[in-house]
């Protein structure tokens, strides 16, 4: 079958993908941007590329019409719109007016379990998205799926930070709500199964794992196999504006997303239609092998893809990529250049390894402060962490930054700035091999806004000359004196 997959980029996209691909589908995948959507090496002859934004009807035309299927995994949550409800209905509204230009016989919308009648705001969306879906000629499918647990997923990435960093939680009473969880594979596999079935045709599914688990349950298990022992209090008056900027300073997540997670955690999202269990009989992992199965794949750096990742992790405009080239007037510049006898491509690693785990080479400490004051003026902060310990791609998320270019050949890394400032800033690292040996170049570079941007470049630079040129000498030798002492 010839397929559309819609955010393909996305933490769900990106786990469908390869599936499909190994199914002998041919797939289309439809981005906003090319340069940030990284396929590998066994994908990129299987896979079509093309560019669109489902907000800019225009961008469409030259999409395919001569499709059998299309994957709808587009959402606004967190995006940070103050109306995001009615962006995902024009994102909708638009699809279904290219999909019915298409010969495609299915589309398939992974959408949220909504059974209350009083819905969040980010339910009430998805199910309008339904709606607007249904009208399309294609038959729709939809499968509702509570909170999913994987590596790298939004779920299971809260709910370890709130466990691994606090022994004790003073918590708000949505922590009573129930929910079915269910695993990223079971996901994946509810969504390739469905495909071309018309049995499925003009069906909404409800699909989850086994266990009914209220919220506190899903925390104290994930403490209990991190072998952590954790105290929690529930509290009434903690108003969901108080909950939400307790989920965001606790965790790696965005305020506007943690706000709408907060409203949809008041709804209790368990399967009450168990009818795709008739057509389609598959045993779904329990949350305990679910949670086992995302920290294995941790523990072996294989996380596919992360939320994280996505730019609703973040405050970064979507046209971030065009700021690859650091601008040659108007910015203030910190430089700093250091000849190496290394070998180039550990040097490399090291570079590409920034960030995460691994910290920033110089005065952690520093950094952690300057992630606290992003939290507390509605930055990102420093707790995204990194995907992948030394992997890293185009678009890809560093703590606070986010990847613009990575390019091995040209042993180079750029990154701009996700954080609070009074303008635009890069940080970027480069290997210059030249005639007298090698040199690891380091650029901060930064556009001020106005007066305020300038002051404040003017009040860090004590800061940059602590930190900046002992990171630059650090990631040179990092790691040269564990070798030394392995070679005696």
């Amino acid at each position: 079958m010839k397929i559309l997959l819609t955010g393909a980029n996305g933490y769900i996209g990106k786990r469908l993908l390869p599936v499909l691909v190994e199914q002998q589908h041919e797939v289309v995948c439809l981005v906003r941007d090319p340069r940030r959507f990284s396929l590998v090496d066994s994908l990129k002859d299987k896979v079509q590329v093309v560019k669109g934004d489902l907000l800019q009807p225009e961008s469409l035309q030259s999409l395919p019409q001569d499709i059998d299927a299309a994957y709808y995994l587009v959402h606004s949550m967190g995006s940070g719109t103050k109306d995001f409800g009615q962006t995902e209905l024009e994102s909708a509204q638009n699809f279904v007016a290219y999909l019915n230009t298409t010969t495609a016989q299915q589309v398939v919308y992974l959408s949220g379990i909504s059974n209350d009648t009083h819905l969040s705001n980010h339910l009430a969306s998805r199910r309008q998205v339904e709606d607007v879906l249904d009208q399309a000629q294609a038959a729709l499918t939809v499968l509702r799926a509570a909170i999913i647990i994987g590596s790298g997923s939004a779920s299971f990435e809260i709910i370890r930070d709130l466990v691994e960093k606090l022994p004790v939680m003073v918590t708000p009473r949505w922590l009573n709500s129930r929910c079915q969880p269910i695993a990223i594979r079971d996901v994946v596999f509810y969504l390739t199964a469905v495909l071309g079935r018309q049995d499925c045709y003009e069906r909404r599914f409800e699909i989850g794992g086994p266990d009914v688990l209220t919220y506190r349950q899903m925390l104290l298990q994930l403490a209990k196999q991190r072998h952590l022992k954790r105290r929690i209090y529930t509290l009434p008056v903690l108003t969901p504006r108080l909950s939400s900027y307790w989920l965001y300073f606790v965790t790696s997540t965005s305020f506007s997303l943690a706000q709408s997670l907060v409203e949809s955690l008041r709804n209790d999202a368990v399967v009450k239609d168990a009818s795709i269990e008739q057509l389609i009989p598959h045993k779904c992992l329990g949350y305990e092998s679910a949670l086992n199965l995302a920290f294995t794949k941790i523990e072996q750096n294989l996380v596919v893809s992360s939320w994280k990742d996505a730019l609703v992790s973040g405050t970064i405009k979507l046209d971030f990529m065009d700021f690859v080239q650091i601008p040659e007037h108007g910015v203030l510049t910190d430089r700093q250049r250091v000849k190496f006898d290394r070998d180039p491509e550990e040097v490399l690693e090291n570079v590409l390894s920034i960030g995460g785990d691994r910290g920033w080479y110089k005065t952690d400490f520093l950094w952690q402060m300057r992630g606290l004051l992003d939290k507390l003026v509605g930055g990102v902060g420093l707790q995204r962490g990194r995907r992948h310990p030394t992997d890293v791609e185009a678009g890809d998320s560093i703590d606070f930054w986010r990847v613009l270019a990575v390019d091995r050949k040209g042993s180079r890394l750029l990154l701009y700035a996700e954080m609070k400032l009074p303008g635009e800033a890069w940080l970027q690292f480069r290997i210059c091999h030249e005639k007298d040996g090698n040199y690891l170049e380091q650029l901060a570079a930064f556009r001020p806004d106005g007066l305020a941007g300038r002051l404040y470049w003017y009040s860090m630079l004590p800061f940059h000359f602590i930190i900046f040129k002992g990171m630059i000498r650090n990631i040179i030798d990092y790691g040269s004196k564990a070798r030394e002492a392995a070679a005696m």
